[in-house]
């Protein structure tokens, strides 16, 4: 795939602006009006060019192959400002595969082939080929980005993305911190994505599910073999599959006479004395703060299963944003955070001065990985290292404890003076059962008992160009529910419905307010059901509500004065979520289960939007030349719909 030509960075700035003005029902940000007097500043270019590459790595103090980006691991952190043109060309040098880049939370307007999801937005980039992604960062918030092709994220391809409010835009909370932390999270796993992907395609008998992570890592650190902290009862008792033990620590006979500790270069190099070593790649990760301030913490995870719970040791955690959206504020000693979901927290340094672990461990699974650790050291500390009480790092809460997870997830709502409300009524709902089966003898998730299947040609290329019956299954669209009589607390087997495979999707009219409800039901098992973080590319949405057993669709079930905004939500165990959100947005749009191997066994679907606007697109050539595209290219031209789209609701403007 070749880089795309012309003046796309201005082109993008023009759509996005105009689609701004003329979209229907949804914030253009989740900021607060101008400041009087102030005028815009201009918009920047941010350039960036990566290799992505294997690279030898040791983010837990074991060496393996991974990918990275300019030789390094996580990939370089992109900051902009809310209106700038982020310009990042990517350079495939995996020489064995394809690779695609998703920037998680920005909604592409008028872009939606760099939304980087491969087989729907754009073609994988091919292996020694190039791509340019080029988008406005349109809103501000703590974002990431990572690889979504096959099962690249948890091979290691993701880094930060954070987007600043213009001064004109502002922030309600802006005065109150003094300066900002950022940290990324993420699990990690020594046998390779490949190895995974082979176990989770076998036959049922023969299934291999990935297990639970080896490490946790922060800001792509953490340490298997030992913990930084000392070893509670509490660390003793995780069945890791080993014994917890502290780490050696500088200073200490063993590590002096560990002979690699004296080998600078090697350890260097390596990572093979472990975590203490100069500039280890698995060294502990330091947050150096001054006493008497306010800092802002933004917290994001990329996680490939687990989700997590992180607490500063001593300290409160002030809530103030939710994927890129201002929340009310409310205080917590710790918080949840699933796959693909982004905080800000607010945090005193307000306590002795000293040294304080920031504990993150995992919830939702009985774990068998140790918390990961980091430091928040005072800069007047004393002592390098928690002391006294101090010395063990907290322990993680119970991770069944379901109440406690959906307790903070309840307390999440919108800031009301700087978040639109939702629109009143939908023009359109759509439920989607999440369940497990057996499709030809494969383990597969399933929406609607419909495990999503890619086809090779991208959603986007084929509306583009007409190319419907072509590139997929379009006779009809996905299904929209599930029958009266399913029985959610039975597996699918069990209620006499067959799953099946299908790249059908669903086909809104622009301007259409839809909900969606997740449904969540039994697996293959009776009464097992998995809590699944759900996220919607290209749209932010509104989180209605959430409840017990079936969604009966009574309106007084669901929030509309305050809901909050998000670009992901969980659906908990034999639970519902609704969500609702505005096509205004052409395009092709993923939305799917943010667990990587659930995605990887069809759990997702596609929003296609738009569908007698597309040819007003401008969509690169190269984006989508894969195919049916490749095929016919000699002869293709944007077309007009060879699919009716879906009429508006009434009263909704076109």
């Amino acid at each position: 795939m070749a880089k795309p030509r012309g003046k796309l960075a201005a082109v993008v700035h023009l759509l996005f602006c105009c689609i701004i003005a003329l979209a229907f029902g949804v914030p253009a940000t989740a900021a607060v009006s101008p400041a009087p007097g102030l005028a815009p500043a201009p918009a920047k270019v941010i350039n960036a060019t990566w290799d992505v590459e294997y690279i030898l790595w040791a983010p837990d103090c074991q060496q393996r192959v991974m990918i990275g980006i300019n030789g390094e691991f996580p990939g370089p952190t992109i900051r902009a400002r809310a209106g700038d043109i982020v310009s990042v060309t990517v350079r495939n040098k995996l020489h064995t595969e394809g690779l695609v880049i998703h920037w998680h939370g920005m909604r592409q307007f008028g872009t939606p082939w760099a939304d980087g999801t491969a087989s729907i937005s754009q073609c994988a980039i091919t292996a020694g080929e190039t791509f340019t992604y080029e988008f406005v960062a349109d809103k501000p918030g703590t974002y990431f980005y990572h690889g979504h092709f096959g099962m690249q994220r948890a091979a290691g391809l993701y880094g930060s993305l954070i987007v600043d409010a213009t001064e004109e835009q502002g922030e309600p909370y802006r005065k109150d911190y003094d300066g900002e932390l950022n940290m990324l999270l993420s699990d990690w796993y020594h046998e390779n994505v490949y190895a995974q992907s082979a176990g989770l395609d076998l036959k049922d008998k023969h299934f291999q599910w990935i297990g639970e992570p080896q490490t946790i890592l922060i800001n792509g650190r953490g340490q298997y073999e030992c913990m930084l902290g000392s070893v509670s009862r509490y660390h003793g008792a995780i069945p890791t599959g080993r014994k917890a033990k502290t780490c050696d620590r500088p200073g200490s006979f063993w590590f002096w006479w560990n002979q690699p500790c004296r080998d600078v270069d090697k350890c260097e190099r390596r990572s093979e004395c472990g975590p203490h070593c100069p500039r280890s790649q698995c060294a502990p990760v330091v947050f150096a703060v001054e006493p008497g301030k306010t800092y802002r913490l933004r917290i994001a995870s990329t996680t490939t299963l687990s989700a997590l719970n992180v607490q500063v040791q001593g300290h409160e955690l002030v809530v103030v944003e939710a994927d890129g959206n201002h929340v009310e504020p409310f205080a917590v000693k710790d918080l949840d955070i699933y796959s693909g979901e982004s905080y800000s927290v607010l945090l005193k340094t307000d306590k002795n001065p000293s040294s304080y672990w920031i504990s993150v461990g995992v919830r939702g699974r009985e774990p068998k990985t140790l918390p990961a650790t980091a430091l928040l050291n005072y800069t007047n500390s004393r002592s390098e290292w928690p002391t006294g009480r101090f010395a063990s790092p907290p322990e993680t809460p119970a991770w069944d404890d379901l109440k406690r997870s959906k307790d903070f997830t309840y307390k999440i709502k919108a800031r009301n003076e700087t978040n639109e409300p939702p629109p009143p009524k939908a023009y359109r709902t759509i439920v989607m059962l999440n369940t497990q089966a057996l499709v030809g003898g494969h383990v597969k998730w399933s929406v609607n008992n419909v495990s999503l299947a890619l086809p090779a040609t991208p959603y986007l290329g084929a509306y583009y160009y007409g190319l419907q019956g072509s590139a997929f299954d379009a006779s009809e669209q996905a299904p929209e529910g599930f029958p009266e009589e399913y029985d959610v607390e039975k597996p699918p087997e069990q209620n006499g419905y067959e799953t099946k495979l299908s790249d059908r999707v669903y086909e809104v009219a622009h301007g259409a307010v839809v909900d969606v409800v997740l449904q969540n039901a039994d697996m293959r098992r009776d009464n097992d059901s998995e809590t699944h973080p759900w996220h919607l590319h290209g749209h932010d949405f509104w989180v209605l509500g959430y409840g017990e057993g079936r969604y009966t669709g009574k309106e007084e079930q669901l929030n509309t004065a305050d809901p909050p905004l998000r670009n992901t939500v969980v659906v908990f165990p034999h639970g519902w979520t609704a969500l609702r959100f505005v096509a205004n947005n052409t395009g092709a749009w993923a939305f799917h289960c943010h667990i990587e191997p659930h995605l990887h066994m069809g759990m997702g679907a596609v929003f296609v939007e738009g569908v007698d606007r597309m040819r007003d697109l401008k969509v690169p050539r190269d984006a989508v030349m894969c195919g049916v595209v490749r095929t016919a290219a000699h002869h293709l031209s944007p077309a007009m719909p060879t699919s009716p789209s879906p009429a508006p609701a009434p009263g909704l403007a076109p």
